[in-house]
């Protein structure tokens, strides 16, 4: 069975970091762009960004640019997603998915729609 696993979420403070993991069963990630979206409650779900199979190429939205990066390491069967400069905007479900077509490069990328598995997400809270 495909699955992918988010962890790492918490409760931080403003200013903080947290390091979001994606952990794959089933398949191996080799071979699938990977995106990080999250979801706050009343909004839609945001592409935050995205890596492509080999782990060269990325994007980002603007409003996690210069405070997050993404990174795999697919060994691992692993993509990460290293948040600093945390805000209480950034509060919400974190998630993960993976893209068979890898368009991590194309303007889709952050379209919910193209990706194929998605994990079940996990919280994160910035708040003093």
């Amino acid at each position: 069975q495909l699955q992918l696993v988010e962890s790492g979420g918490g409760l931080v403070q403003p200013g903080g970091s947290l390091r979001l993991s994606c952990a794959a069963s089933g398949f191996t990630l080799d071979y699938y762009a990977i995106g990080w979206f999250r979801q706050a409650p009343g909004k839609e779900r945001e592409g935050l960004s995205c890596i492509t199979s080999s782990g060269g190429s990325t994007n980002y939205a603007d409003s996690v640019k210069g405070r997050f990066t993404i990174s795999r390491d697919n060994a691992k069967n692993t993509v990460y997603l290293q948040m600093n400069s945390l805000k209480p905007e950034d509060t919400a479900i974190y998630y993960c998915a993976a893209d068979p077509r890898s368009r991590c490069l194309s303007r889709v990328w952050p379209v919910a729609d193209i990706y194929d598995y998605w994990g079940q997400g996990t919280q994160v809270t910035v708040s003093s």
